[in-house]
């Protein structure tokens, strides 16, 4: 859309196309001024054309001494003039409106082709700047993976490390302990040789205790046997003491209960005795009492 352009600039360049001998149309006049759109183009022609009939008025000859039938003629020429620019007016305005009506149905079908692709594009740029997030987030995210690769692979480079010397140190190891196996393998066959000798010796030693084992075992059923009949006759002994005692015991106790019958008669009579000595003590006092009432009389 053309900026600057006014309605004086739109007159004077229909009047410069008139001068030239060419028809003032919206095209001419846009491409005589190198800019403007057809809209206002449009509008100011129209109001070029609507004061051309004044502007033209002026103009119109005069002819105050001239016959009548020559005026009349040139007044009726005159008027056929301006009949005849006016329907090249209509026609070209026509011609205009036709050209504008095209320019803008053009105009109305490129905005929506404009805004179909401007559609488009938001739409791909929005893809465009997700898609643009999502790769700085895999960005990010591999460069976090590569910075945790990086130390696992330090690690493990260190762990490596830690591991080879520790199998070297195992290798010295297993070499100290195959030299001390082989030490202990020696000992063992050593002592093994040992122990069996030993063990010879031992069983020939066992087998004379056992032999000696038997016999006195033989010599033990022998003891056993003769325990065993002084077992017998001491049991019958001990059989025959218990019930003496058991019969000196019922005597016993036959005994202690008729000596605890008499004791407690002996008990009885000893609480008594104290009883019987006070009452021989009363009578014995009233005895010389008695006595001189009965010398009295006498």
């Amino acid at each position: 859309m053309a900026r600057g352009i006014t309605e004086s600039d739109v007159h004077t360049a229909a009047d410069e196309l008139v001068a030239n001998s060419e028809r003032p149309t919206v095209e001419r006049i846009r491409a005589h001024l190198g800019t403007g759109s057809p809209n206002t183009v449009t509008r100011w022609l129209d109001t070029w054309w609507k004061n051309l009939g004044l502007r033209l008025q002026p103009k119109r000859p005069y002819l105050k001494d001239a016959p009548a039938a020559l005026a009349e003629l040139a007044g009726q020429w005159w008027a056929l003039a301006l009949q005849h620019a006016r329907e090249s007016v209509l026609e070209e305005f026509a011609d205009a409106r036709q050209t504008l009506a095209t320019g803008h149905d053009e105009l109305r079908g490129q905005q929506q082709n404009f805004a179909e692709e401007a559609s488009e594009l938001h739409a791909k740029a929005t893809a465009s700047a997700h898609a643009e997030r999502l790769a700085l987030t895999q960005v990010a995210e591999l460069r976090q993976l590569v910075e945790q690769l990086q130390s696992q692979l330090a690690v493990s480079a260190q762990q490596r490390t830690s591991a080879d010397l520790r199998q070297e140190q195992l290798d010295n190891a297993r070499l100290g302990l195959e030299a001390r196996l082989h030490e202990t393998q020696e000992l063992a066959r050593s002592e093994r040789d040992n122990l069996m000798e030993h063990t010879r010796y031992v069983e020939d030693r066992a087998a004379r205790e056992v032999d000696q084992a038997r016999q006195l075992a033989k010599e033990a059923q022998v003891k056993l046997a003769s325990a065993g009949k002084l077992h017998a006759t001491t049991e019958q002994s001990l059989t025959a003491a218990l019930k003496a005692a058991q019969n000196a015991a019922a005597v016993s106790s036959k005994e202690a209960d008729r000596q605890r019958a008499r004791s407690e008669i002996l008990e009885e009579q000893l609480t008594r005795i104290p009883a019987a000595i006070e009452a021989a003590l009363r009578g014995k006092r009233k005895l010389p009492g008695s006595n001189k009432k009965t010398e009295k009389p006498r």
